[in-house]
């Protein structure tokens, strides 16, 4: 039986995990005026980028008050899953993961930018894949029948939503070459989330760092990179789909600035992707230590289904038999792969397998 501090955990895990989808969506799809004058949309996923490191910035903060907090009242740390952990370690230790946080995250956003909200977060399913193989390879660890099982599983569920949104292009604001190629940046984004994963647990899980710590270290080193490039991005012309802004340019910051000063909401979503990101991965990191991280892993799927019925009801996106389809493909592969379905045979659950209860370290879109 849970106690209330985790049913609040896990209900604060799936809200947020949804307002980090939904409300880079709506910030998408809100218009307002450039520079020029001229009416268009918040287009500017790069600066989403550099907000979203700013969330993950704000768990350093947050983990450096509670450990005051712990050394202040000279309560044991070694007891608090929050602050436990070493604290002899090289913070550029995290630049690397971080630089892959910001390519991968970036492609997500100019992907969403292009197809569904729903598909954004099943297409992210994907990573589960390339960090089996990437695992295998450069961590040795043993991919079992049961974890093969599971990735065929959810190659089946991406492809049905490929599909889905393939027959769904026709029906909205959206075309077929823009969806498809939002779709395969947010699938080529999750070879990098992959790669970000392997890197963190090879070095810096094998360094017991408080994860929470780890988060906002590479939300700081992610955020100082992200400003710099914003500054090279205001120079270099590239055409639609890529640029949405009246000089036609990568990344138009003074613009982004402009059209939220005219559009409050825009201001409002992004302060609430913000917000969430930083408590998604505060909740996130609490349900794996709290409960398990199996249990983290069906919560993040919850909110998938979430997503998908809120497009529906506000008419982001039309509904396609197919998708909740994919969705459950996708479930039921998440569950092979975790050893959640007890259907799965016993015997193929005494290989060694991927361990389900190290927290993921990464940040979240």
């Amino acid at each position: 039986m849970y106690s209330s501090y985790q049913l609040l955990l896990a209900i604060g895990m799936v809200v947020t995990g949804s307002i980090n989808t939904l409300s880079v969506k709506w910030a998408d799809n809100l218009e307002a005026e450039g520079s020029d004058g001229k009416p268009r949309h918040f287009n500017h996923p790069f600066f989403q980028s550099l907000t979203m490191f700013f969330g993950e910035f704000l768990c350093l903060l947050f983990f450096k008050l509670a450990y005051r907090y712990h050394i202040k009242k000279q309560y044991p740390i070694e007891d608090s899953p929050i602050v436990k952990g070493n604290q002899q370690f090289n913070p550029f230790l995290f630049f690397i993961p971080a630089m892959f946080d910001m390519i991968a995250t970036t492609l997500m956003y100019i992907g969403l930018t292009m197809t569904f909200a729903s598909s954004f977060q099943m297409l992210r399913g994907a990573v589960i894949i390339f960090t089996a193989i990437f695992s295998k390879i450069f961590v040795h660890r043993q991919v079992s029948v049961r974890h093969w099982l599971g990735i065929f599983t959810i190659i089946i569920g991406l492809a049905t939503v490929g599909v889905s949104d393939f027959l769904s292009s026709g029906t909205g604001s959206k075309s077929t070459n823009e969806i498809l190629i939002g779709d395969s940046l947010i699938l080529f984004a999750q070879i990098i989330t992959a790669a970000q994963m392997v890197y963190e647990e090879k070095y810096v899980v094998s360094n017991d760092i408080p994860p929470l710590q780890a988060v906002g270290w590479e939300g700081v080193f992610g955020f100082l990179m992200m400003s710099l490039l914003l500054i090279p991005f205001y120079y270099i012309n590239v055409g639609p789909p890529l640029s949405d802004n009246s000089r036609g340019v990568i990344e138009d910051f003074p613009e982004a600035i402009t059209q939220i000063m005219n559009n409050k909401w825009i201001l409002i979503a992004l302060i609430g992707n913000i917000i969430s990101i930083a408590y998604f991965n505060f909740s996130g990191i609490s349900v794996a230590k709290e409960i398990s991280a199996t249990t983290r892993m069906v919560l993040d799927s919850v909110r998938t289904f979430f997503i998908w019925t809120f497009s529906l009801a506000v008419g982001w996106q039309t509904f396609n038999p197919l998708q909740p389809v994919g969705f459950l493909l996708l479930l039921i592969g998440m569950c092979i792969y975790n050893n959640l379905l007890r259907a799965v045979p016993r015997r193929l659950r005494t290989v060694v397998h991927y361990p389900t209860d190290e927290p993921i370290i990464g940040g979240e879109p």
